[in-house]
């Protein structure tokens, strides 16, 4: 069922098209990620379809009553209540209901007769339409969602205006998973998320009974959760079905084809037009030749296909060769003010390694690539870099960028002998060119200065780079060519990042931290997740082996008495089996002899046919009794 559709949608700024001729279809259940190049207008299409910005021309059309939620970039809400207080706002109409019942089982002691009767039969009904709406379960929904988002129970009594804005927005993201929208419309929802939230909000949204459309450079969280992609283009929406690594393929191959029939195109044109041009003006030929131009104007012209924006063309070097051991660690613990918040850490990278350092948010990640690099002390322990080791820092936060210096100011103070055309052709390597170059740092956007802080970096040519997430405020195709880069990069690196899909391409190693220290997974990003996992389950039985001895003191009385019921219980069904084989075995028999006393054919068939079904009873329940015979002899 369709449940929201855009016609002919078109926006414009101040005469500029940002889009247009966008067609949609959105139908229940659908799971759709809408991708696009940075500036595509992804964000301003998910307002112009939630209502919040009109088209400027197009229409579109919603279900009568559909119940739609909306996530900004930048969500949030103003309210005095305390956590709980607004997620129990979501059911307030149920809990209305939950008094009434409340109510109505205090009055039942109350009455008698006919009175009664019709008040239980109203209660039952109530009770019923109060069950199906979830609630017996609400106040589980709201323990598990607000536990799932980091928010665990002694957070709950917080006011909302003590939050910080990123915990604003987590909340505000779980009420509308609590509200169960019929459509859940989510713009950067990974935004403030650590990568365990990620995960847990992944596996909720495959589950969603709802319509989801979202926006997100998180190529992996896209990957487990989208079945249809819509690429966003100035004149187009495109639709592929499949997550976004089924989309690359697939748009990779339309453009293949798409640039296939054009050349084939051009060549036709190019020999039709040739053909005329030779023979228009010969009497013998000019007939052919009108007819080839008549069928040059009748010809619909392909377009060129577009390779679309020109993409950073990132490349890392270095100057020197480190010694095989670059970076070591040992016993370390990371903290501030004495607080600390991993130990014991220890690290032995060796040359040409990739380690990606992941953990929950505000374990110390940046602050132990702070501490190695001496920014921060270490609480314990030290780092030691190996023989000619040379190392860059990339800082999250782009604080080593000056504000008030241009791009190429930016570039050339930190390489003042380099003559100026080699520093424009790297920024335009990094995609800045002409006037862009003039631009100051102060107006620049995150991934504008994301670049200009990877272009600095690709130029000091370091053997070892450390980098806190390299990958914050890039657009998919900035991320895809900093990946590959990376990837063909000649030294060592130790990098911290939630774009798992990046540290699944880079990463050789992963370098978990916890509070209780660090632990070493010698592979990429999936890896280390299967290897959590057999680490989970490990742990889980040997907790359920550990519960099981520890109870079996108190519980031995107990158990006894249910190994006894147990033992009869197969005991009965045992002498129960060998009655119901006797019994085949009599009416064998007896088919037996009534097929030797007959040569009826018909009658010789039915007998058959029971003697097959009596057969195949009496070997099921053959197999049955040497199961319980083996589990008796267990007990």
């Amino acid at each position: 069922m369709i449940i929201l559709q855009g016609n002919k949608i078109e926006r414009s700024f101040a005469g500029e098209v940002l889009f247009e001729n966008i067609n949609l279809q959105v139908d229940e259940r659908d799971r759709i990620a809408l991708v696009g190049k940075n500036g595509a207008g992804k964000s301003t299409l998910l307002k112009i379809l939630v209502g919040e910005e009109a088209p400027t021309s197009g229409e579109i059309n919603r279900k009568k009553d559909l119940s739609l939620s909306y996530l900004a970039q930048n969500s949030r809400f103003e309210s005095e209540n305390t956590i709980y207080e607004e997620m129990l706002q979501v059911f307030a109409e149920l809990r209305k209901t939950e008094k009434r019942l409340r109510e109505m089982e205090l009055q039942m002691g109350e009455l008698t007769g006919i009175e009664l009767d019709q008040l239980i039969q109203t209660y039952d009904s109530l009770s019923e339409t109060f069950r199906v709406a979830g609630g017996f379960t609400y106040e589980a929904d709201i323990r598990t969602i607000l536990n799932g988002f980091k928010f665990d129970e002694s957070m709950w009594q917080m006011k909302i205006s003590a939050l910080s804005g990123g915990q604003n927005t987590r909340l505000a993201l779980a009420k509308m998973l609590l509200e169960k929208p019929e459509l859940l419309v989510l713009d950067e929802p990974t935004n403030h998320l650590d990568i365990e939230t990620i995960a847990w909000l992944e596996n909720y949204l495959v589950h969603y009974k709802g319509a989801l459309i979202i926006v997100s450079h998180d190529r992996y969280f896209l990957d487990k959760v989208a079945t249809v992609t819509l690429d966003l283009t100035a004149t187009s929406l495109d639709r592929y079905v499949g997550n976004y690594s089924t989309f690359v393929e697939l748009k990779e191959q339309k453009l293949l084809t798409e640039w296939q029939n054009y050349e084939k195109q051009q060549k036709e044109i190019a020999k039709l037009e040739d053909f005329v041009q030779k023979n228009i003006v010969r009497a013998s030929t000019t007939k052919r030749a009108q007819a080839r131009r008549k069928q040059l104007e009748k010809m619909e012209r392909l377009d060129k296909p577009s390779l679309g924006q020109k993409s950073a063309n990132m490349a890392f070097h270095s100057d020197k060769t480190s010694g095989n051991i670059v970076l070591t660690v040992e016993q370390a613990a990371v903290g501030y003010d004495g607080a600390i918040l991993s130990e014991p850490i220890s690290i032995d990278q060796r040359k040409l390694d990739a380690i990606a350092i992941v953990g929950p948010n505000g374990i110390g990640k940046t602050t132990l690539l702070k501490s190695i690099i001496g920014q921060l002390p270490f609480i314990k322990g030290e780092a030691k870099f190996g023989a000619n080791v040379e190392v860059g820092y990339y800082d999250q936060t782009q604080s080593a960028l000056t504000p008030s210096n241009s791009v190429l100011e930016e570039l050339w103070s930190g390489f003042p002998t380099t003559p100026e055309v080699d520093i424009r052709n790297r920024l335009g390597a990094f995609l800045f060119s002409g006037d862009d170059v003039k631009k100051s740092i102060a107006m620049l956007s995150g991934g504008e200065k994301a670049r200009v802080l990877l272009a600095k970096l690709s130029m000091e040519n370091n053997n070892f780079l450390i980098l806190d997430e390299p990958t914050n405020h890039l657009d998919i195709d900035s991320k895809e060519v900093l990946e590959n880069a990376l990837i063909e990069y000649d030294g060592t690196l130790l990098f911290v990042s939630h774009d798992r899909y990046f540290i699944n391409r880079v990463a050789t190693k992963v370098l978990e931290l916890s509070e209780t220290g660090s632990t070493l997974y010698l592979g990429d990003y999936d890896y280390y997740l299967e290897k959590k996992a057999e680490q989970l389950a490990s742990v889980e039985q040997a907790v359920e082996v550990e519960s099981t001895a520890s109870s079996s003191g108190a519980t031995d009385y107990q158990a006894q008495k249910e190994n006894q019921k147990e033992q009869r219980k197969i005991a009965r069904r045992i002498e129960q089996i060998e009655g119901d084989i006797d019994d085949i075995e009599s009416r064998l028999n007896e088919l037996q002899e009534a097929m030797l006393s007959t040569n009826d054919v018909d009658q010789l068939t039915d007998l058959q046919k029971e003697i097959d079904h009596l057969s195949h009873q009496q070997d099921q329940l053959m197999e049955e009794w040497e199961d319980l015979a083996e589990q008796l002899e267990r007990l």
